[in-house]
């Protein structure tokens, strides 16, 4: 039965979330799938967190630590599964009924595979959907050019490949998990599953919303810097450096943007314009400015509509 059904390990990383996590830990316990091993770990909250995970009903291990970041705490429950396939989801985050089953399903038909990804849904803070996202078919080449992140909510991966790929770096905190797909992708393909199989929470004190600090609006160069001194690369993957840190920086100059700091962010630009000039005058480039000015002002407008029309509805 274990070969028919890999045992599937998922970590939930919990910091501050005591008013997700219990629906990020049901929408894993009520997968259809049966062998499923979930682990929680709260990395050191400080509200209610720990509190929330005693009384959640359901077959799960949970502990709390000090804290030490999304990567380490990542690791540290990868170390601890047993699992042949490997995720992670986080804490605000949920997946669809039907996600496990459908994931295993695709590894399994596609063996030299090492990953699979899903299209997902945006949800406000109130667990409404914002939107649909279709994510892109698998392209390494894009994946490292483009700074393309297609894998988002709902990935699952093999153990082996993890293991060859290595561990998420604790020195990344914006973009950990895209330095760790580009890993992964030297290992073997990914797999899209065209359907809707997770929802990632879009707030304030998410990772991805929140205003980068200085040093995790450059993580993108760094990432890209640190992928192209490897020397291990394919030719035609280490042709794309140029390119690759051009839009490194572009990103760079969109995350010190959203933050105010317009020096940074205008630094940034000339030293994409010095990698690769036409990157300033691509489209893509004018929707990272578009977004860096009105992506958090947008999403509270829509917020704030929703909550207006909901309170309306009501008797």
């Amino acid at each position: 039965m274990a070969d028919v059904e890999p045992l599937v390990s998922v970590v939930i990383p919990a910091y501050n979330h005591a008013g997700y996590v219990e629906q990020a830990v049901r929408s894993i316990l009520e997968q259809d799938y049966a062998r499923v091993e979930l682990i929680v770990l709260d990395d050191g909250s400080t509200d209610k967190t720990r509190e929330i995970l005693k009384r959640t009903p359901g077959a799960f291990h949970w502990e709390t630590h000090a804290n030490m970041g999304q990567a380490q705490t990542l690791n540290k429950g990868w170390r601890m599964a047993r699992g042949e396939i490997l995720a992670y989801l986080g804490a605000d985050d949920t997946l669809s009924p039907g996600a496990i089953a459908a994931s295993v399903f695709a590894l399994a038909a596609n063996t030299d595979a090492v990953a699979t990804y899903c299209d997902f849904e945006l949800m406000d803070p109130s667990s409404r959907t914002v939107r649909v996202v279709h994510a892109p078919a698998y392209d390494y080449k894009r994946l490292v050019a483009e700074l393309e992140c297609a894998p988002g909510p709902g990935a699952f991966f093999r153990r082996r490949a993890w293991e060859q790929a290595g561990p998420w770096s604790p020195a990344l905190r914006q973009m950990p998990d895209y330095d760790f797909w580009l890993r992964l992708g030297l290992v073997g393909r990914f797999v899209h599953i065209d359907r809707v199989l997770a929802r990632l929470r879009v707030h304030d004190a998410s990772q991805t919303f929140a205003q980068a600090s200085e040093a995790r609006a450059d993580e993108p160069v760094r990432i890209i810097e640190t992928f192209f001194a490897r020397e291990d690369l394919p030719e035609d993957i280490r042709v794309l450096c140029s390119r690759a840190v051009a839009k490194a920086n572009l990103i760079s100059a969109q995350l010190h943007a959203r933050a105010g700091r317009w020096q940074s962010a205008a630094a940034r630009v000339r030293t994409a314009w010095t990698a690769d000039p036409t990157r300033i005058a691509s489209g893509a480039s004018l929707r990272l400015a578009v977004n860096a000015i009105f992506n958090r002002a947008g999403h509270r407008i829509l917020w704030t509509l929703r909550n207006l029309i909901g309170r309306r509805s009501r008797p």
